[in-house]
Order: C-alpha cells, then sequence, then structure tokens
C-alpha cells in the first residue's frame, strides 16, 4: 500500500511539474532514460543475464524512428512503433546467440553485437555516419495535437513511460517474473523442474530489448536528433551504472538512478555555479567540466556503501527493521 502511494506522488509530481517551471524537455529526457533503465534491469536484476550491448537497442530504435518519420513521412506515433518493432526483432536475432552463452560469455556476446550495430550505423548512408540524424520533427498526434508544443510532447511522453513501466511491473509480479527471479537464483533447479529457461531466457531479452527501443524512440522524438553516441559502448555502461547505483533488482532503483547520472550530467554545471557563489569557493565552477570525476565517485561510494544500490539498501534495512 505505501508503495502505490509512493507511485501515486511520483505521478502526481510529474503531472505538475511542466506548470512550477520545471523544464519539460530535461524531464522528458530523464523519464526516456529511467525506462532505458527499467528495462535493463528487467534482465539484469530480475533474470541475472547481464548485457553489455543494450545501447545498440536504444539507438537502433532511434535512428529506425528518425529515418521513419524523417524521411518516410509518417506520423510520430507510427514512427515510435517502427522504432520500437525493430529493436525488438534486433533483440530476438542477438538473444537467439546469447542465449547459448552465460555469464561473462553472454555479456561478450551482447558486446560483440552491440560494436558491430555501432560499425554499421557508421557506415550506414540512412544514419548520416558521424553527423548522424538532425532536425527530426515532432507532427502531430492524430492530426489534433501539435508535439512541437514541449508540454504537449511531455504529457505523451509521461504517458507511454507510465504504461511502459506498469508492464514492467505486472511482468515482474506474475508468473513469469517468478520464474525469471528462479533462473537467476538457480537455474539447475529451474530446468530440473522441467522448464525450458532459454525459451524464458529469451522473452525475458526480447522484452528488455523492445522496451529499451521504446525509449530510444521516444528519446529521438524529444530531442530531435539521434548520434552514435547512443550506439557506442559508453552508453551500454552508463545503463549499467544508472542500474547499480539506483538498485538492481528493483522496481524503482533504476528510476532513480537514471535521475541521478542525468541530473548530474545536464545540470551539475549549473549546481558548482550555486554551491561557489554560496560557499565562495570558485573550484565549484569547474563541476561542469568534471562530470566523469564526480560520476564515478558516486559509483565507489555506492559500492562500497551501498551495495544493493540506494533504493535496495533502503529496502534491506526497512525489512530488518520490520523484522
Amino acid at each position: 500500500m505505501q508503495r502505490k502511494a509512493l507511485y501515486g506522488l511520483l505521478f502526481a509530481g510529474l503531472l505538475i511539474a511542466p506548470w512550477v517551471g520545471v523544464y519539460p524537455v530535461f524531464v522528458m529526457k530523464v523519464l526516456c532514460f529511467a525506462l532505458f533503465a527499467a528495462a535493463f534491469n528487467l534482465l539484469i536484476g530480475y533474470t541475472g543475464l547481464l548485457s553489455f550491448g543494450h545501447s545498440m537497442f536504444l539507438a537502433t530504435a532511434g535512428y529506425a524512428t528518425g529515418f521513419a518519420i524523417q524521411s518516410l513521412g509518417f506520423p510520430p506515433l507510427v514512427g515510435v512503433i517502427a522504432g520500437t518493432a525493430a529493436a525488438t526483432l534486433l533483440g530476438f536475432v542477438v538473444g537467439l546467440f546469447a542465449i547459448r552463452r552465460q555469464g561473462i560469455y553472454f555479456a561478450m556476446v551482447t558486446l560483440a553485437f552491440a560494436q558491430m550495430i555501432y560499425f554499421i550505423y557508421l557506415q550506414a548512408p540512412f544514419t548520416h555516419g558521424e553527423d548522424g540524424l538532425q532536425g527530426v520533427p515532432r507532427g502531430t498526434l492524430f492530426k489534433v495535437i501539435d508535439l512541437s508544443s514541449d508540454v504537449a510532447l511531455y504529457y505523451l511522453v509521461l504517458v507511454v513511460v507510465t504504461l511502459a513501466f506498469a508492464l514492467i511491473v505486472r511482468i515482474v509480479h506474475s508468473p513469469f517474473g517468478q520464474l525469471m527471479t528462479a533462473i537467476r537464483e538457480n537455474e539447475p533447479r529451474a530446468i530440473s523442474l522441467g522448464y525450458d529457461t532459454d525459451r524464458f531466457k529469451l522473452l525475458a531479452f526480447v522484452l528488455s530489448a523492445g522496451l529499451a527501443g521504446l525509449a530510444g524512440s521516444l528519446k529521438v522524438l524529444v530531442l530531435g536528433f539521434e548520434t552514435l553516441s547512443d550506439a557506442h559502448w559508453t552508453m551500454s555502461g552508463l545503463v549499467v551504472l544508472m542500474t547499480l547505483v539506483g538498485g538492481m533488482g528493483t522496481l524503482f532503483g533504476p528510476v532513480l538512478g537514471a535521475t541521478i547520472i542525468i541530473t548530474l550530467e545536464d545540470r551539475l554545471g549549473d549546481i558548482g555555479a550555486v554551491l561557489a557563489s554560496a560557499t565562495g569557493v570558485t573550484w565549484f565552477n569547474t563541476l561542469g567540466e568534471s562530470t566523469t570525476i564526480v560520476v564515478g565517485f558516486i559509483f565507489i561510494v555506492c559500492v562500497l556503501a551501498f551495495r544493493r544500490g540506494i533504493v535496495g539498501e533502503i529496502v534491506s534495512r526497512v525489512r530488518v527493521l520490520r523484522a
């Protein structure tokens, strides 16, 4: 009940965010990466499969959506569906090969595919190489709602991300979700009970890829461009960082982790300027140039002090207090 109340308060806060001085584009970017991290957590946190190549699904959906809208003239909703479908199909193909291995070998297979996809997008004509897709139009929704308005697009993204998150919650609490947890905890025992674990791991991989693709499709609609940075291996590392900082295997942890990391990347310079003016220490003005160092420091602190991530540690301590 308390969890539902927390989700309700969070959703209510997001509903009024554009009207209390919050920049809608920034919040939409956070929502897209929160969905990306939640999709990744569905794979590693609940199935125990570490993917080092999830950036390929984010980028594939982004390029497919941008190309469909910009070059083919598709409506934005159809473009988002096309991008999500492209990422889901790629997830199925990669998953067929990846699930044949376990542990670090699984991770290396996904990384190899991601690097291959990166170099394909680097040379493919429809991606425009290092320039990327620029000026992707937002269009209109059902020829009625003009999505060039940040507020209108914000509520569309909020609804889609909320529905996607509700789907993740439903998956986790379904019999399939329980089986994913069983595979993570003891796959040989799940096999001994008669389950075809490879089939269920493939399904989990495809679901995770599709939801990551949905995040990429929404992201290109929000920002209006798609570049190779989304396909680079560092993006796969970033989503791992988001999940570990927030709390792997928790529903809200990846959302919190994505919010922290994206806020630091986008607003660290502003935070440093405020600290410099408040304390008189001019060194804080250089924080905007040291984003990687600050993020790395936070990761080290979380590993040493919050082994389960921020949300995971809070949940664990609350359970101890209740006991």
